[in-house]
């Protein structure tokens, strides 16, 4: 297993998830619950930050590794499931998002290595639009995390659910999408 700056990244970011469960799990008389949403979101933020730094470095450094390969998309569901598992306990999201969202990275994933056991891993690799259904989970998500109004207007709350709705038939669209391009493999190795 190689170690480097990359993986180092995508190692803190699975370290990050813990930190945004347990945050919201503390004592009110330790901590407020404005600065348990603020923490939580500070973390989420780092940890998406980090998702876009680790592969920046890995193609910069020239240390793209099948291991960091395997480890980046892990440490992205891991976090986004995690999140959303906590504010659906807090009742900041729906139970359809979310069973959309972490159902699809289950299915995909299962996808991906039925795929590859066919040898034919290339017709559902990393694609665009799964980049875009990423990105907009990981920005929908600290909106919901904060759960506040900022700058007195901007109702964080509302625009996190309108954000991750979106993100959400993002979603379902990149699902789609892969099942599609695994279709012609899958029908041609059932003959």
């Amino acid at each position: 297993m190689p170690f480097n700056l990359p993986i180092a990244l995508t190692w803190l970011r699975v370290a990050a998830i813990p930190l945004v469960v347990v945050v919201f799990y503390l004592p009110n008389s330790w901590i407020s619950p404005f600065d348990k949403n603020l923490t939580a979101t500070v973390i989420f933020v780092f940890a998406a930050v980090t998702d876009w730094l680790d592969g920046f470095l890995a193609r910069r450094m020239k240390q793209e590794s099948a291991f960091g390969q395997f480890l980046d998309p892990v440490a992205d569901k891991l976090i986004v499931a995690a999140a959303l598992l906590v504010l659906l306990n807090m009742d900041r999201v729906q139970v359809w998002v979310a069973l959309i969202i972490i159902g699809r990275e289950i299915t995909i994933s299962a996808l991906r290595e039925w795929m590859a056991l066919l040898g034919a891993g290339k017709s559902v690799a990393v694609h665009m639009v799964g980049k875009l259904k990423t990105t907009a989970q990981l920005v929908a998500i600290p909106f919901l995390l904060l759960n506040d109004t900022l700058f007195g207007w901007l109702n964080c709350a509302q625009v996190g659910t309108w954000l991750i709705w979106i993100a959400s038939f993002l979603t379902l669209w990149s699902m789609f999408y892969y099942m599609q391009k695994a279709l012609p493999q899958l029908v041609d190795k059932a003959k």
